[in-house]
Order: C-alpha cells, then sequence, then structure tokens
C-alpha cells in the first residue's frame, strides 16, 4: 500500500509540476497578459494539489527507505531534499509573487526575471523528480527480482 500511494503521490507531483512548466512557457509565448495572469492564479490553485503529493511522496519515499543502505536509496533522499528546498524557497515563492504581479498587470523586468528563474528552478524539479522515478523503478525491480 506505501509502495503504491508513494508511486501514485510521485507521479502526481511530477505531472502538477510538469504542467505548471509547460503551461508557463507556452503562455508566455503566445499569450496575453490576461491569460498569463489566469495561469499564474491557477498555479497558485494548484499547489493545493502539488504540497500535499510533494509531502506524500517525501514521506513516504523515506518510509520505503528506511534500513536500505543502497546508495540509489541515499541519493534518492538527496535529490527529494533538493526538490523541496527549491520548491519552499524558489517556486512557491515565486508562483504567489508572480501571480500577484500579472494579476497587477505589472509585467515589468522584475516580473520576466522571476519568471526565468522559476522556469530554471521547475525545471530542476522535473529533472530530479524524473531521475527519482527511474531509480525508483531500477529499485522496483531489483526488489521483486
Amino acid at each position: 500500500m506505501k509502495l503504491k500511494l508513494h508511486a501514485l503521490s510521485g507521479a502526481i507531483a511530477l505531472l502538477t509540476i510538469a504542467c505548471f512548466w509547460s503551461s508557463t512557457a507556452l503562455v508566455e509565448l503566445f499569450g496575453t497578459h490576461a491569460q498569463i495572469a489566469q495561469v499564474k492564479t491557477a498555479i497558485l490553485y494548484g499547489m493545493a494539489l502539488l504540497i500535499p503529493a510533494m509531502a506524500t511522496a517525501g514521506a513516504t519515499g523515506a518510509a520505503l527507505g528506511k534500513g536500505w543502505r543502497l546508495p540509489e536509496v541515499a541519493a534518492k533522499s538527496r535529490r527529494m531534499k533538493l526538490i523541496a528546498a527549491n520548491g519552499l524557497l524558489v517556486l512557491l515563492p515565486s508562483a504567489v509573487f508572480l501571480a500577484l504581479r500579472a494579476n497587477a498587470g505589472q509585467f515589468d523586468t522584475l516580473f520576466y526575471f522571476v519568471q526565468a528563474l522559476e522556469l530554471l528552478a521547475g525545471a530542476t524539479n522535473i529533472t530530479l523528480l524524473t531521475l527519482n522515478l527511474r531509480a525508483g523503478l531500477a529499485l522496483r525491480r531489483r526488489r521483486a527480482g
């Protein structure tokens, strides 16, 4: 049960961040300021899905990895700490800032600087979560084999 919950919550987290990232990139390239504000607001609401998914993935992953002395498990744990720090220190504050600025119609240099930072941090988390997914699948095969 814990394994299925871990896989599901990790998949939800990865897909949610990928959706945030791609919708941001697309609306920035092809959308109006009003559409950008809508996407930024939707991302804030999406945090209600992402944050519990990330917390669940982290907690179940820690529980599943307890007692394992494999380098893959240690690497997943290190990556999860980076993902969490990036999310709490960069992505969440950026999402709030960008939504407030977009809804106020303030599309200035600071907005686009923070937007670029958010896209970079989001791409980093997508990469790290994908690496954790691959490692988890390898551990699952190892456990089954």
